[in-house]
């Protein structure tokens, strides 16, 4: 089980910071996924990292506004939200797959993740 917290009513043009730590495991030997699902879509991949931190990838939604990482000492994944916009409106979900490497042409795939949080929502609104 994973715990997403952060999450918030933000104004256009504002930062958030995500956080993402298991309750009951080490994320070391995990890569990691950013999901976001809006009311009446579908769950987006939009971010993810590799276990050494080697690899991340972006959703061209998000890319240049977000960046992900990680603290493994602090058992934790951020993302790092900017000039949030209110198409960002949505849970924010984490999940972790048993692979330490994101795959460039899957990682948005929510099929291939194994552990998920409950989600943290984020309104963009004025």
């Amino acid at each position: 089980q994973l715990v997403e917290s952060g999450g918030g009513l933000v104004q256009p043009g504002g930062s958030l910071r995500l956080s993402c730590a298991p309750s009951r495991f080490t994320l070391y030997y995990y890569s990691i996924g950013w999901f976001r699902q809006a009311p009446g879509k579908e769950r987006e991949g939009i971010s993810c990292i590799s276990a050494s931190e080697s690899n991340t990838y972006y959703a061209d939604s998000v890319k240049g506004r977000f960046t992900i990482s990680r603290d493994n000492a602090k058992n934790t994944v951020y993302l790092q939200m900017n000039s949030l916009k209110p198409e960002d409106t949505a849970t924010y979900y984490c999940a972790a797959q048993i692979e330490p490497q994101c795959s460039s042409s899957g990682y948005y795939s929510p099929g291939l993740y194994s552990y998920w949080g409950q989600g943290t929502q984020v309104t963009v609104s004025s």
